[in-house]
């Protein structure tokens, strides 16, 4: 038995150790913000789909590292890949609808591209 003073030390699955992984969480947790703006202005759907995709990044390449093989992690990845074209192209429209700052897309975007190169570069490495 653990006294409360002492710490425990956390269960930590093996993606939590993966840059990709890191990175597409921080992505998500800012999706969620605009999401959350969003849904003050009563635009749910596009809250929605933002929140889905944003978490698509996350969760494909946290469940695709459980994969028991390479090719099934890479189908994973390539979903996760996928979805950072679907925000890219979610945050454009939220600008053209004046939603999102310029400045607010140009920073999202340049990570989602950061994002989806270091997948494909990872995806390399597991070949």
């Amino acid at each position: 038995m653990i006294d409360q003073g002492e710490q425990r030390e956390m269960s930590k699955f093996r993606f939590q150790d993966l840059r990709i992984w890191q990175l597409a969480i921080e992505i998500a947790d800012e999706l969620f913000d605009i999401a959350d703006k969003l849904e003050q202005k009563r635009l749910y759907r596009f809250a929605d789909q933002l929140r889905g995709s944003g978490m698509s990044m996350s969760n494909n390449i946290a469940e695709g590292s459980g994969s028991n093989s390479k090719k099934e992690f890479t189908q994973y990845l390539n979903v996760a890949r996928r979805s950072t074209f679907e925000n890219a192209n979610i945050l454009i429209l939220l600008r053209r609808r004046l939603l999102i700052t310029e400045e607010h897309l140009d920073t999202l975007l340049a990570k989602l591209d950061s994002l989806c190169r270091q997948i494909t570069s990872f995806q390399d490495s597991l070949k």
